[in-house]
């Protein structure tokens, strides 16, 4: 067996499982949001996405930059133990119609493994927590900033989404080398990730998902000089 092959059997396994869309059927945030303030307060404070909205459509303003306005336009002034309160509300009234089946199987047969499993997901990981506790894996997300007990409305660090979520996964379990990486992901914040995986997985849990179809990734990296 060459030196090569004998680092690789000996990495220990990495395994990194993107969340919404990825283990969940749909997004999460926006629907935790609904969930947290009620429907009336939630469709008011929406009427202010209106004009970011239309920025960011109009690439006047980034996905990070308007992921930021969300935050500050719902969660400026929060108890962060009521959140935390109605996150795990949140995963118990919703988990069996949030979660795909097939994900969750995928997760458990990782742990089962012996594999360092957890999610990493753009979405606020104190949303993600309660979702990750009952899996039993770890998890890395965006951060919120909080002050005495109270969020403030602003991201500490960056969004965990694109590059950033390999440079966390970095700043978390050191150099990714060591490891055997697998990824899962579903968007192009996963693009990435996934390319920096020894086993990629893209949309591999949706059923409506053609396998002969080549991934975006697939067709990105098809593309890249001296390929």
């Amino acid at each position: 067996m060459s030196m090569d092959l004998q680092m690789h059997s000996d990495s220990k396994v990495l395994s990194v499982f993107d969340f919404d869309g990825t283990l969940t059927f749909h997004d999460s945030f926006i629907p935790f949001l609904r969930f947290a303030f009620g429907r009336r307060f939630f469709a008011r404070r929406l009427v202010r996405m209106a004009f970011p909205t239309l920025r960011c459509m109009r690439k006047k303003l980034t996905r990070d930059e308007l992921k930021e306005v969300l935050i500050k336009t719902f969660l400026t002034g929060v108890e962060e133990k009521w959140l935390h309160a109605q996150a795990q509300a949140f995963c118990d009234a919703n988990w069996t119609r949030l979660m795909r089946p097939a994900g969750l199987l995928a997760v458990a047969a990782e742990v089962n493994t012996g594999a360092e499993v957890t999610i990493c997901s753009a979405s606020p990981a104190i949303v993600l927590e309660p979702f990750a506790q009952r899996l039993g894996i770890k998890l890395i997300g965006t951060q919120l900033e909080v002050a005495d007990g109270m969020l403030t409305g602003r991201i500490t660090g960056h969004n965990c989404r694109c590059g950033q979520k390999v440079a966390r996964l970095k700043a978390i379990y050191g150099p990714l080398t060591h490891y055997h990486l697998r990824a899962w992901g579903d968007t192009r914040g996963d693009y990435e990730l996934l390319a920096a995986a020894q086993t990629p997985h893209w949309r591999h849990f949706h059923s409506g998902w053609s396998k002969k179809r080549r991934s975006p990734l697939e067709k990105l990296q098809l593309s890249s000089p001296g390929r």
